[in-house]
Order: C-alpha cells, then structure tokens, then sequence
C-alpha cells in the first residue's frame, strides 16, 4: 500500500513537472498563482477603493489563496483518470499490475499538493510584501494552521477519490467533473464571502461542506482576529471546528470507499478501464 501511494506520487510530480526545464516549471508555478489572485485583487481594489488593509482583504485573499488546494487535488485526482485512461492508456496496466488503485489514484492527489504548496506560499508571500496583507508570521498559530492542514488535505483526497470513482464510469464528457465541482465548492464554502453574503435558503448547502470549516481553521490560524469579524462560524470555537473537520473527513472516507467499490465494480462489467473516446 505504501509502495503504491509513494510511486503513485512520484509518477504525479514527473507528470506535472517534467513538461519544461526546471527553471521554467519554477516561473510557471510563481507567475501563475499570482495572474489568477490579481482579477480578484484588481476587482477589490475598484470597488474599496484600493482599501487593501481591510479585514475583508484578508478574509477574500487568504479563502482564495488556499482555495487552489481544493481545485489541485479534487480536479487533479478526477482528471488523473481521464489521463492514464484516455491520454496515456496505461489505467489497464495500472489494474493488472499489483497496485492499489485508491491509493494510487491519492498518491496522484499527493503531487497535486506539492506543485500547490509552492503556488500557494507565493500567493501569500506576495500579499503581505505588496497589498498589505494583514499575516504576521510571529502572530500566526502554527501548531493549529499544520493540523488544519493535515485534515483538509486528507479530506480532500477523500473528496477526490469519490470524483475519481465517479469517473471510472463516464466515457464521455469525463474531464468535465473535476472541474465542475471545484468551481461550485468556489461559491457555496465562503472562500472569497462569507455565508452570510449567500441567499438564506442557499447557506446550508455550505454549512454541510467540510471546506468550508477548513478554510475558517486556515484562517483563523494565519490571521485570527480577521476571522473572528465575520458571523458566519464566529459561534464555533477551534476545538469545535477541528472536530467538525475531522468528523467529515472520516464520513467522507467511508464514503469514498463505498463509491469506489461500486464504480469499480459497474466499470469492470462495462468495459470502461480501457475505454477510449478520444478525447
């Protein structure tokens, strides 16, 4: 089981890393994060005026910043499927081989997160020497932002396994999904506004999604007294929230284990682990 997460992962990062020279990758993995950070920043800054010091900067940036972890390991993990299948044909030899495919399919998420954390840390970096970002690293809980992140990423693999299962059994249309559901994650788990900014009757659907209680964590972590103005999940204290977190992510997990028997199961008898469609 290790072996296969570990070369699973390593597979991932040659992958994602190995289509330019390394100082080209570097530049790609910097400039990247910070053009897709700058559309938000640039629409903040016309609307307050260039108030770039306020709470509400920080709450958007940081939900922003640590939101491209969701859309890396979910999309990632789903899309890997449609790669080793469509792309590569090598999701056959993957199932004759003694892999754990699970575990295969979450080392894929694992280099995901690697090529992130680099996009990530730039995000934040940039913020706090240039627009004022109110993170101060002798202020930030450290001890809570690493568990915080612990969870999360594992609850996210859980939530990209289950994509990932789902896949297995769409022949068409298949690179679609990752995406799709990253970008409705984007709306309804407060990672740019708070709840309370959603119509009421769409709040729930929040309330129920654990990257939502993630990105509370990560924030109060980094920037706690930035969090603690908003109404959403101020009544919740850290112990809850980690318990919440930690709740939802072993639901997901039993989850993600029921789906990927199944979808493996309709996938064998259909056909589809060699399918092609030339997509």
């Amino acid at each position: 089981m290790w072996r296969s997460l570990r070369t699973a992962a390593w597979l991932g990062w040659q992958i994602e890393s190995n289509w330019a020279s390394p100082a080209l990758f570097a530049l790609y993995s910097i400039i990247k994060p910070l053009t897709s950070a700058a559309i938000l920043v640039v629409m903040f800054g016309m609307v307050t005026q260039g108030n770039f010091g306020s709470p509400a900067f920080a709450y958007m940036y940081i939900g922003n910043a640590f939101y491209m972890y969701v859309g890396a390991i979910i999309a990632g993990m789903a899309q890997s499927v449609v790669d080793d299948r469509e792309r590569f044909r090598t999701l056959k030899s993957m199932y004759v081989a003694p892999v754990n495919i699970p575990l295969y399919l979450t080392g894929r998420g694992v280099a995901r997160f690697l090529t992130t954390t680099l996009s990530v840390l730039v995000t934040i970096a940039f913020g706090v020497a240039f627009l004022k970002l109110q993170v101060n690293p002798a202020e930030v809980r450290w001890g809570l932002l690493f568990a915080s992140l612990c969870i999360g990423i594992a609850m996210l693999a859980m939530m990209g396994l289950v994509l990932a299962s789902i896949v297995l059994t769409i022949a068409h249309g298949s690179w679609l999904v990752g995406e799709a559901v990253a970008g409705a994650l984007y709306l309804f788990c407060g990672a740019v506004f708070p709840l309370d900014a959603l119509p009421w009757w769409l709040r729930p659907v929040g309330y129920l999604m654990p990257v939502t209680y993630w990105l509370e964590l990560v924030r109060r972590a980094l920037a706690g007294r930035v969090a603690q103005q908003y109404p959403s999940l101020s009544g919740f204290s850290d112990g809850v929230l980690v318990a919440l977190l930690i709740l939802m992510t072993a639901v997901l997990g039993l989850v993600a284990a029921a789906t990927f028997r199944r979808c493996d199961h309709i996938a064998r008898e259909r056909g589809l682990i060699d399918r092609t469609t030339n997509y």
